[in-house]
């Protein structure tokens, strides 16, 4: 497995990877990574949809001297489990990471979280403004307010079965199984063109389960791409992102398909939040834009 890259800062840091452990959530048992240095103040990397905790790895390297980190694995995803019922709503998400929270006595807690784990991260500490320090979301606002007002146009009925439909897809598909890891490794290439042969690599090896006939595939549950057919309203999601009371940066990705915050009217709805964009990134700024991403994190935590 390729070295991850460290630099001065983090020379004097032992070069262990981090501990696995695990929590339990509405019965599921779920993953996380501890970086160790337990004394300092406690800090969450929270990963995207379809991704895992050791996504983080190069961020948790630069950090981990000053923060005691954790990374989890988001139910359905990495080495969680999966709830059989195949069902993802966002309050469940959000009740798994106030279990860690609360379990683990980390508040207040700062988080750095990316895409579904920004949208989760926000949500909850408009819940618990009182529990988390600072935030950094990167592209976790979710969709746009004009692609949100169209879908809450759409009636409810029509939701549903477009959700059932696809619902019944994705009970039919299996896990997409790859001959060998350089196979897997070439899908995850082509998802972002941004990634460093040794970052593809990485994210692919802890990416995947070897099956029985010796074949791959990835860990995630193919159930997780699929949106639940309602969700708190627009009214209701903005309502929370007013509540935060921590200082919050929303990073964001010029060559993403994601919108800016600042121009999309969506920064006026939080009190003391401001927007980082990153020239030359897309969705995962974290990878794509490594060293400006660190620098800027580390002076706002």
């Amino acid at each position: 497995m390729p070295a991850i890259p460290s630099s001065s800062s983090s020379a004097d840091v032992t070069s262990a990877g981090p501990t696995s452990r695990f929590y339990v959530s509405q019965r599921l048992r779920l993953h996380y990574v501890d970086w160790g240095n337990p004394d300092a103040p406690p800090l969450i990397l929270l990963h995207g949809g379809r991704d895992h905790c050791r996504n983080w790895d190069w961020v948790a390297t630069e950090l981990r001297r000053d923060w005691h980190i954790i990374a989890p694995d988001l139910r359905g995803h990495g080495d969680s489990d999966w709830p059989t019922d195949g069902q993802y709503p966002m309050a469940n998400y959000i009740y798994d990471l106030a279990q860690l929270i609360h379990q683990q006595h980390l508040a207040p807690v700062t988080i750095i979280a990316h895409s579904l784990g920004g949208n989760i991260a926000l949500r909850y500490a408009g819940i618990y403004p009182e529990t988390v320090r600072r935030l950094v979301a990167i592209e976790g606002l979710g969709p746009s307010r004009r692609m949100m007002e169209k879908d809450a146009q759409k009636p409810i009925d029509a939701r549903i079965r477009d959700w059932i439909d696809e619902q019944r897809t994705l009970s039919a598909r299996l896990p997409r199984r790859y001959p060998t890891i350089e196979d897997a490794l070439k899908r995850m290439q082509d998802e972002n063109k941004h990634l460093s042969p040794e970052q593809a690599r990485h994210l692919t090896q802890h990416g995947v389960n070897q099956n029985e006939d010796g074949t791959y595939s990835w860990k995630f549950d193919n159930y997780v791409r699929v949106w639940p057919p309602y969700d708190m309203t627009r009214d209701a999601i903005l309502a929370l992102w007013a509540r935060i009371t921590c200082p919050s940066l929303l990073v964001y990705g010029t060559e993403s398909w994601a919108t800016n915050p600042a121009t999309d009217g969506r920064l006026a709805t939080f009190r003391t939040a401001e927007v980082l964009s990153v020239e030359g990134a897309g969705h995962w700024v974290h990878h794509d834009r490594l060293d400006v991403f660190l620098d800027a994190v580390k002076r706002f935590i």
